[in-house]
């Protein structure tokens, strides 16, 4: 739709965006006047090879000529805001017109799924996958959402506001918005940042989710109250949970944050059933209305009164009332209740379920602490001699010990925390259910050991073998990837995990990571490796009779697993398990893609009949299906960019360019969120140590997105020298999986801009790499061309591909300054206040980029 797209955003953007002019604040006139002078001015000086320094002196010397340095300095600032805001308006104005650029009931939708069923045969088909299929959403606090609770607010009345057409509301919110601050002035705690992923919540998902389900049910003819099966969206939730990394993660504030998913979804029951008690005001059924009003407000603020315990309690009565609506009162408005009653039954006493999660070594650290206890209480052991052990004997040792723990047993604040979190899981099944919180996840799994060190502790401090927790391993390397299913064949093969996982229905989640696995192996090396671990895990599973969920770990860009996920689920193929859908959502993506009722259903809606695609229609997808034929030429692909890629980290300036030419180092100041931005504490940058989010952020920020296409253009060239481009394109016609792998990195292929950092092509210490990247995009872009056979890139997705072009040319001039204000800190003998003032402008500059890209981090 791009005729639509330019017509009804672009056009009206316009339009709205003159509003900014007529704003009562001091020089946006001026501001505003000038910043397409930037905007022109740093188009023509990129294309002519101009450097990011002369571009902005060269501006100020033809607009700016009388002004002081001072006045000079605070229009770049100004000019940041600005960008800032238009970036918000540009959001607001794109999702008020979502509805006429996307067609809400095409493909994906459930509208098409129900049209599709086109027999009895398919009918029953699909209510038989339905009895146990499931869609997760994980929402996490990872840190890349820079627009705050406060924020977020103004761009959902905004975006109402540019649906009527109205400039008076829309012209006093673009007020209201100037003088509101876009920064925190100090880092989120935790309890914040699940505080501001509760709005998504509260004002989303809580409509959202229902309105499919009926959506469906309607569709399908069936009563909503007579609908067992309502797993079929799950909420999960990472804030106040996940504590890989973040020492400010607490049993505490885990416990904290799951009485708030409790109290905010009672808040949203009490305001349903409010207006429920305004309706049925007939008797016999409005004394359980107005019981349920009240014991809903006690169980919120007064739990020293009559309140409600758990659902079931709640639903009784509901259901109680619904009796005596239909035997009395012709069931007048019974479809209100019923309405009211399923979101109940969706979201239960928990809203969203908790996970913990907690890096394996922590755990190893855990049980030296105890091991080192026991060995003075058992002369013939020592903690040295376990050591020795290998990892079988090692497993056994630790399932058949049985140690009364206590928390004050503990020195180490680690293992008191692990301890207590194992703790908090059993307290928050008390208060919430067990759907409430029962996943722990282990990062950075390498072994079976990793599981079973968790196994055995949750097993010792619970003093029960009867656990209601799932324990998830996470693999995320590409050597991990690799052995996952020789660790989960252990696992399988051992009576005491066996045992455990009978208790838990056979069922065995695993998440895989794409992000740390991207920054180890590559965009295609690693989106590869986890197919290919999924397979292989599948087998396994199934001849092991276990019911195995994948779990994936992604983030915003195709660099961190994201971009067109509805298309990679529906593309997986029957060798993947596809009984339900997991994935993490944060930052940008959650406001991006759920931020608002409609966007919200339009992903929900297409990841759902995306995970039911392979089991409905396989047999007209037999023909798609990858051969081991085309399995042998993609792993003979994603060796190649591996290959790549690893002459590229491996490069002996790759890390110190990160540090010292690229915004690496300006993410611990965003205040954006409450972990630290690098593993370890030494002073010194590792590789190892750093995290993905501001890895892949900064390759972003430079324009330059590295993670999400190195190597596959030089993966494809060697194919092609090798005379395989014609079976290679072959493969992409037939493949959906490849398909989407191509769009999504032509995503990153199109939002990199290496004219803005091209001042670094001679430079003494890090030109050689920057030619490298250079070379290796330019590569990318036309083999990927030749590849799929497309003029220009995502020619498929021309929403998407506007979109793009669009933002990208907002926060042109906001690039200009920030590498303006890089290369002035690399200036000999900077004096402290310059480091200062052009730190500042670094660090105000990456809000408005990595908004404006909406998917970067």
């Amino acid at each position: 739709m791009p005729n639509a797209y330019r017509e009804v955003v672009v056009t009206k953007y316009n339009i709205f965006n003159s509003l900014f002019l007529s704003l009562p604040f001091h020089d946006i006139y001026r501001t505003g006047t000038l910043l397409p002078m930037l905007v022109q001015a740093s188009e023509k000086g990129f294309e002519a090879g101009e450097n990011p320094q002369q571009i902005i002196e060269s501006f100020f010397e033809e607009y700016a000529e009388h002004a002081t340095e001072a006045e000079r300095r605070d229009l770049l600032f100004n000019f940041i805001k600005f960008i800032e805001r238009q970036v918000v308006l540009f959001d607001s104005v794109e999702d008020a017109g979502f509805d006429q650029t996307h067609d809400l009931a095409g493909q994906g939708s459930v509208n098409q799924l129900l049209n599709r069923i086109d027999s009895d045969e398919a009918r029953q088909k699909l209510l038989q996958k339905l009895e146990d299929f499931c869609v997760r959403i994980v929402l996490t606090a990872h840190p890349t959402q820079f627009y705050h609770g406060r924020v977020l607010g103004i761009i959902t009345d905004l975006e109402e506001s540019i649906k009527k057409n109205d400039f008076t509301e829309v012209n006093n919110l673009l007020l209201q918005l100037g003088k509101t601050a876009f920064i925190n002035k100090a880092k989120p705690s935790p309890f914040d940042e699940a505080v501001s992923l509760c709005w998504f919540l509260e004002n989303v998902f809580y409509e959202a989710i229902p309105a499919i389900v009926q959506k469906l049910l309607t569709g399908l003819q069936i009563p909503l109250q007579s609908w067992p099966h309502l797993n079929l969206f799950r909420l999960g939730f990472w804030p106040g949970g996940d504590r890989d990394g973040n020492p400010f993660v607490t049993p505490d504030v885990t416990l904290k944050v799951a009485d708030r998913l409790r109290q905010i979804l009672l808040k949203c029951y009490w305001r349903d059933v409010k207006y429920l008690k305004r309706r049925l005001t007939f008797s016999g059924v409005e004394e359980y209305i107005s019981n349920a009003e009240r014991k809903i407000n006690n169980a919120i603020y007064y739990p020293d009164q009559e309140h409600y315990q758990n659902v079931d309690d709640l639903l009784g009565d509901l259901t109680n009332a619904r009796e005596i609506l239909l035997r009395d009162h012709d069931g007048f408005f019974v479809e209100l209740l019923d309405e009211v009653v399923l979101k109940i039954k969706l979201f239960g006493f928990f809203f969203a379920s908790l996970d913990i999660r907690q890096v394996s070594p922590k755990h190893a650290l855990a049980w030296e602490e105890i091991l080192t206890k026991i060995e003075k209480q058992i002369p013939v052991f020592t903690y040295a001699d376990y050591q020795t052990w290998d990892e079988k004997r090692k497993i056994e040792f630790l399932l058949s010990l049985r140690v009364d723990m206590h928390e004050t047993d503990f020195q180490d604040p680690i293992t008191r925390d692990i301890y207590g979190s194992l703790l908090a899981i059993r307290e928050i099944q008390l208060r919430n259910g067990e759907a409430g919180c029962h996943r722990y996840v282990i990062s950075n799994c390498a072994s079976a050991l990793n599981v079973i060190e968790v196994l055995a502790l949750a097993k010792n401090i619970w003093k029960t073998d009867a656990l209601n927790i799932d324990i998830v391993p996470l693999f995320e390397t590409v050597d991990d990837l690799a052995n996952a299913a020789d660790v989960m064949k252990l696992l399988y093969e051992n009576p005491h995990y066996r045992q455990h996982l009978a208790k838990r229905k056979d069922q065995q989640t695993i998440m895989v990571g794409f992000s740390d696995g991207t920054k180890d192996g590559g965009y295609l090396r690693a989106n590869w490796s986890i197919f290919t671990a999924k397979e292989q895990l599948t087998r396994l599973s199934r001849e092991y009779d276990v019911k195995v969920t994948f779990f994936d770990g992604r983030g915003g860009p195709p660099g961190r697993g994201g971009g067109n996920n509805h298309a990679f689920y529906a593309s997986l193929g029957r060798e993947i398990e596809d009984q339900e859908i997991q994935l993490t959502v944060q930052g940008q993506t959650i406001s991006s893609n759920y931020g608002t009722v409609p966007t919200a259903m339009y992903n929900l809606e297409r990841l759902f009949t995306a995970g039911l695609e392979n089991h409905l229609f396989t047999s007209k997808n037999d023909k798609d299906q990858l051969s081991q034929a085309d399995k042998n030429l993609m792993e003979e692909l994603a060796k190649e960019a591996y290959k790549a890629y690893l002459q590229l980290k491996n490069h002996p300036t790759f890390v110190p360019y990160l540090e010292k030419m690229t915004p690496l180092r300006f993410y611990g100041q965003t205040n954006i969120g409450s972990r630290p931005d690098k593993r370890g504490s030494g002073s010194a940058l590792r590789f190892e140590d750093l995290r993905a989010i501001p890895f892949v952020g900064s390759w972003a920020q430079m324009k330059q997105n590295v993670p999400g296409f190195y190597g596959f253009g030089s993966a494809l060239e060697a194919l092609k020298k090798a005379n395989k481009m014609d079976a290679l394109r072959k493969l992409y016609k037939k493949s959906l999986f490849v398909r989407t792998l191509v769009e999504n990195s032509m995503q990153s292929l199109m939002k990199a801009y290496y004219p803005a950092t091209k001042y670094l092509q001679k430079h003494p210490e890090f030109g050689a790499i920057w030619n490298m990247m250079h070379e290796e995009y330019e590569r990318s872009k036309k083999m990927m061309l030749e590849f799929s056979g497309e003029a220009e890139l995502l020619n498929q997705n021309p929403v998407t591909k506007e979109s793009i072009k669009v933002r990208e040319r907002i926060v042109l001039p906001l690039m200009t300054v920030q590498q303006y204000a890089l290369q002035k800190l690399h200036t000999p003998d900077l004096p402290q206040a310059e480091i200062d003032f052009y730190s500042k402008l670094v660090m105000r500059a990456m809000f408005g980029i990595i908004n404006a890209a909406r998917n970067s981090a």
